[in-house]
């Protein structure tokens, strides 16, 4: 029961957060990883996952953040983006990670495409009044990549292991 339920709405529901959360606050709280992280570590143990599948998943996730490190050294994501891509690539191992990030980068350029097309429109005087989305609207403002980074998780996870069909 707890497994099935870590499985099929704790995953999910805290991808969809992040996503909502980039976008309205752009922040990623570490929080947010930190849940994703122990989630799995429950998943893992309430399926008896193998000790060396549970390193390489680790190994996974810890690539990802040594690498998405790199890239918020220099400015191109937040680290809440960063500790994210981690976190989702510590529940997708090396079999899906590629996968996964193959649609993150798809999504993240469609949606920094789709921002800077909405930077260059007037905001009308109904949209300026929220905060967000002036903080959106912003010419010299980030990109809420956590949109990408989530969206492209939810693709990927039907198809894992972690799902009734998945491999």
């Amino acid at each position: 029961m707890v497994t099935d339920a870590i499985r099929l709405l704790v995953f999910p529901a805290l991808m969809a957060f992040a996503a909502s959360s980039d976008l309205l606050t752009m922040t990623i709280s570490n929080r947010l990883s930190l849940a994703l992280t122990a989630a799995f570590l429950v998943l893992a143990g309430t399926t008896a996952m193998p000790l060396p599948v549970l390193g390489m998943h680790f190994a996974a996730a810890a690539i990802v953040l040594v690498v998405s490190f790199g890239f918020f050294t220099q400015g191109w994501i937040g680290g809440g983006d960063a500790k994210l891509a981690a976190a989702t690539a510590l529940w997708f191992g090396f079999d899906h990670l590629l996968d996964y990030l193959i649609y993150a980068s798809l999504f993240g350029g469609v949606l920094t495409l789709l921002i800077i097309q909405f930077r260059k429109l007037p905001l009308p005087h109904v949209m300026a009044r929220q905060a967000w989305i002036q903080r959106l609207h912003e010419s010299n403002g980030g990109i809420p990549y956590g949109i990408a980074l989530a969206a492209a998780a939810l693709v990927i996870y039907p198809k894992t292991g972690w799902m009734p069909g998945g491999i």
